[in-house]
């Protein structure tokens, strides 16, 4: 049986000819160089391996500046990245592209050394997975909110914290607590307790926040039945437009007097807002009325999101103010 080493570069030349100058398939090469269908991928491999194939690839660039621009403009962020989403993009497809390229912006974000207070979030998983490992950065990571149920999945902060702090060379703090209890008093309790109390603590020296921002029908909490429809309509009645870390705002960003507020066990929102930087990590379904609100209320500084949820957002943007005002051109 022949090595490859046995190839001569003629032989290697020829094979990567065909292939990738004249378009031809692997069983048309097999044919012309006189080898196998089965040995042709492994010719090109080594031809590549000699140099006689160098592949250069047209930079493809993931983000939607004009957008990021704009959104910039009319809400004050930091720092925007809007990464762009392939037409027919699924939700879940939305959110694997912001957590693959969103996730060197948000590295460049994390201080070294800082304590960086985490949520929980699909988009917010996938972004963790890919950020590169660094375990000079030294985070220490405190989880943000209490755990939502008895099963700890991908997306639960308590599972993130552990990945960041890990990639980081860092440490993690967690919330040993329900996210929601039954009432003001036993929340209380709860609060008083000596290791919910210096988790707290950390969260007040936080420099950095990673944080989703839901709907009150597109969130975690009602994705896993926390939230009922009973609840939601309270919620909204109250004047809920959105959700960040299980407390609910209004459309100026200000907490709601709902029953939900005595019962949560989280980081509060006056907390969130003196953080420096306080991403919020968000793809899927039309946010932008809790983005917006949560722009609004001083609770996110830095938006990473993909390009159809960006474009909801300016829309609503533009939709509070005069017509007569600046629109965006349909390339955004």
């Amino acid at each position: 049986m022949a090595k490859l080493k046995d190839y001569s570069d003629e032989q290697l030349r020829l094979a990567a000819r065909l292939y990738y100058v004249d378009g031809l398939g692997q069983r048309e090469v097999a044919r012309l160089a006189k080898v196998s269908q089965a040995k042709v991928s492994r010719l090109l491999a080594a031809a590549r391996e000699r140099g006689i194939v160098h592949i250069s690839v047209a930079e493809y660039k993931p983000h939607n500046k004009k957008l990021e621009h704009a959104l910039r403009r009319e809400f004050g962020f930091r720092t925007v990245a809007v990464i762009k989403t392939p037409p027919g993009a699924t939700d879940d497809d939305a959110r694997r592209a912001v957590g693959y390229f969103g996730a060197s912006v948000v590295a460049g974000l994390l201080p070294r050394k800082a304590v960086v207070a985490i949520a929980g979030g699909r988009t917010i998983r996938d972004l963790v997975r890919h950020l590169a490992e660094d375990p000079a950065r030294r985070l220490e990571v405190v989880q943000a909110m209490g755990n939502i149920d008895s099963h700890v999945g991908s997306e639960d902060a308590l599972e993130l914290g552990r990945v960041l702090a890990r990639r980081s060379g860092g440490s993690f703090v967690t919330l040993n607590s329900p996210a929601f209890v039954s009432d003001r008093k036993t929340r209380d309790a709860f609060l008083a307790l000596p290791p919910i109390r210096s988790v707290h603590q950390r969260l007040a020296e936080a420099q950095v926040a990673l944080v989703g921002v839901g709907t009150l029908d597109n969130s975690v909490f009602a994705a896993r039945g926390v939230l009922t429809p009973r609840d939601i309509a309270g919620l909204d009645a109250c004047g809920a437009v959105g959700e960040i870390c299980g407390r609910f705002f209004d459309r100026n960003g200000q907490e709601c007097d709902s029953p939900w507020r005595d019962r949560v066990v989280s980081i509060s929102l006056e907390q969130l807002r003196r953080i420096p930087r306080v991403i919020g990590i968000v793809a899927g379904g039309d946010r932008s009325v809790a983005i917006a609100a949560a722009a609004r209320g001083g609770l996110l500084k830095a938006l990473v999101t993909e390009e159809k949820l960006g474009q909801f957002l300016f829309a609503a943007a533009r939709a509070s103010i005069s017509p007569a005002s600046e629109s965006l051109s349909p390339g955004v």
